[in-house]
């Protein structure tokens, strides 16, 4: 029996429905993803599973006695106190008491009599049994409870609402997004968890590797209709492309009929006197069906304003240190950025990514070491807490910033049509962008970032709120761009599909570089016994590589070189051109739809390939930098 069923639900807001007449029904186990475009009205109906807001019309049937938890898409404004108070807040009113409780026996100055009062509404409720219950969730997510919550990361208070979700253990729990703002270690904690729970489970995620382990039914919401795809990822869109090519005849069909239909209806005035009164009803009909069809909304249109070339030579880092107080966050950093390299930031929230960014890029001044950074720079720099974007401003002003028409790719266009591009329609892009949604907004600020020239590109967690379409077609566009990316991001399939290097913070202001996306890293990394069996089994690699180190150059006294020397000192540029061809040719091939279908043996093959060309390139350019020095 389900345990929650909605019959024929309409919800609006204005304009077309958000959902019309649509039918869910829960099971008992099963974990539900929920997939659409941005503001295709996934919170919305995630808000009417959990009965926080009533449909237009249709019926919502919870059974008896489930109890139905939902994590935000962003942190509730209203929240405060200490993490175990937020985490209790999720049991209600046992949940209040049991945080005054704690709250009086940890004061200097105990209230006996309040204290009192409270342990007896908590006796007469049984309220012990859910205060064990938030001391083990406490502990299972990592968390102490006696720190102030809005003084925590972001990605820290997505895991204490996490654990006010889960302590009220409910049947059926809804996670809106999820993974935003979480480090890659949390989410397999996070997705191993869920794994290993019993209730039911509706999410929504932007993370395709998270969506592929746990789902175990895709529900779509397309213009305002629910499809239900049962089975995994693969089969959703084998059969969603089957469904469109299907829906896409039927209409080409349905217009080419009515088209015939509208000539025979002038011409016919002409030629009878009388006409067929039953087949003009069918064209009005017709016509009735043709103006209420939702076409499906299209995909951004991305293209990234470039400016000149750089430098070969973009970053040159040595001996690089930074730490705050006792704390080292990088130590004896050395590397050498090139241009065209896609490099990745791997590690947890707080060991250090964004301080190594501002490193790199001179916003911070290095406690000791040198850094060199290369000629005609021109960064454009995307922050994931979207601070570019001016609250007091619409999204038009955001982007246009008082002009009328931008440069993009080599084209003028006006702002609204480049807005357009990226899914606003006019109404969308003047109004003010509190009204905005998350993945609105994160397109805004793309918007925003890719109408700035720029050849070195640095992205701070790009992906949170995404839809999946978006996300695909901002990988191939950053595939593509001619420039330099420094990237952060937690989503590993997205690392994969875009980075071709990874700097990993190791932890004790250690930095390793590695060749290739997150799953080269997790077959390169060392291995301990603690970090191997903490791994995902499926991505637990049979044997680790070691990773490809670049050669620092040597120091050498000036002197005159050799015709030998200067014969070779010639010829490296050639050398070094031809190398990183071959680099990006076979960093190209790992986005290669069917390249991760290959034999184990084959993409073993590849990346020993990838990793002696990127060794050859290194001690290439290092030997450029000695002879030129």
């Amino acid at each position: 029996m389900p345990l929650l069923t909605l019959n024929r639900v309409d919800y609006g807001v204005g304009g077309p429905r958000l959902l019309d007449g649509i039918d869910l029904a829960i099971e008992p186990g099963e974990r539900i993803a929920l997939i659409g475009r941005n503001g295709a009205g996934k919170s919305t109906l995630l808000k009417l599973i959990a009965g926080e807001i009533l449909p237009d019309d249709g019926e919502r049937r919870l059974e008896s006695g489930v109890r139905v938890a939902r994590l935000e898409q962003e942190v509730p404004a209203h929240l405060d106190g200490t993490i175990y108070d937020v985490v209790a807040d999720g049991l209600g009113s046992v949940g209040a008491d049991l945080a005054e409780f704690h709250h009086l026996s940890h004061a200097d100055d105990i209230d006996f009599d309040a204290l009192g009062r409270v342990q007896a509404r908590l006796d007469a409720a049984d309220g012990w049994r859910f205060e064990a219950r938030v001391q083990a969730t406490l502990t299972r997510l990592g968390l102490d409870g006696e720190l102030a919550f809005s003084a925590q990361s972001g990605g820290m208070k997505r895991r204490v609402l996490l654990a006010r979700a889960f302590v009220a253990d409910p049947q059926i729990l809804l996670l809106d997004e999820p993974t935003n703002h979480l480090d890659i270690e949390a989410i397999d904690v996070l997705e191993q968890s869920l794994l290993d729970w019993k209730g039911s489970l509706v999410f929504v995620t932007h993370d395709r590797r998270f969506l592929k382990a746990l789902a175990t039914r895709i529900v779509e919401i397309d213009r305002g209709s629910l499809t239900s795809w049962p089975g995994d990822w693969a089969n959703y869109l084998r059969r969603q492309e089957e469904r469109l090519h299907a829906e896409a005849q039927e209409n080409a069909k349905f217009d080419k009929l009515l088209a015939q239909e509208e000539i025979w209806i002038r011409q016919g005035i002409k030629a009878r006197r009388v006409r067929d009164e039953g087949r003009v009803r069918r064209l009005e009909a017709m016509r009735s069906e043709r103006s209420e069809r939702r076409e499906r909304t299209g995909n951004v249109r991305m293209a990234l304003a470039e400016g000149a070339n750089s430098g070969r030579k973009v970053i040159e880092a040595k001996g690089l240190n930074f730490a705050h107080g006792e704390r080292v966050l990088v130590k004896d950093f050395d590397t050498l950025v090139m241009r065209g390299d896609r490099i990745g930031l791997i590690g947890p929230n707080g060991s250090g990514k964004t301080t190594l960014l501002k490193l790199l890029l001179g916003e911070l001044q290095a406690q000791s070491g040198t850094l060199q950074q290369g000629t005609s720079l021109e960064i454009a720099y995307f922050d994931q807490y979207r601070a570019a974007l001016r609250e007091d401003w619409n999204a038009l002003d955001n982007v246009a910033q008082g002009a009328e028409f931008i440069e993009v790719g080599g084209k003028r266009k006006h702002v609204l049509g480049y807005l357009q591009d990226f899914l606003f329609t006019p109404e969308r892009a003047r109004a003010p962008i509190t009204k905005l949604s998350g993945g609105e907004r994160n397109r805004l600020l793309l918007a925003r970032l890719f109408a700035q020239p720029s050849n070195l590109l640095v992205m701070d967690e790009p992906t949170n709120d995404l839809d999946v379409e978006t996300l695909e077609l901002l990988e191939e566009l950053l595939a593509d761009y001619p420039g330099t990316l420094l990237l952060v991001s937690h989503d590993r399939d997205f690392l994969d599909q875009v980075v071709t290097s990874t700097y990993v913070m190791e932890g004790e202001g250690q930095v390793g570089e590695y060749v290739g996306g997150y799953t080269d890293w997790l077959r390169q990394r060392p291995s301990t016994p603690a970090s191997a069996a903490a791994r995902p089994a499926s991505e637990r690699a049979p044997a680790p590589t070691p990773p490809v180190a670049a050669s620092a150059p040597v120091a050498a006294p000036k002197r005159k070189l050799s015709f030998k020397e200067q014969r070779e000192l010639d010829e490296l540029p050639k050398r070094i051109d031809g190398l990183e061809a071959d680099m990006a040719t076979l960093t190209e091939a790992l986005s290669a739809p069917d390249f991760y279908q290959r034999s184990a043996s084959a993409m073993a093959d590849h990346h020993a390939r990838m990793a002696k060309v990127q060794g050859d390139l290194d001690a290439a350019i290092a030997r450029w930098a000695e002879l030129d020095a």
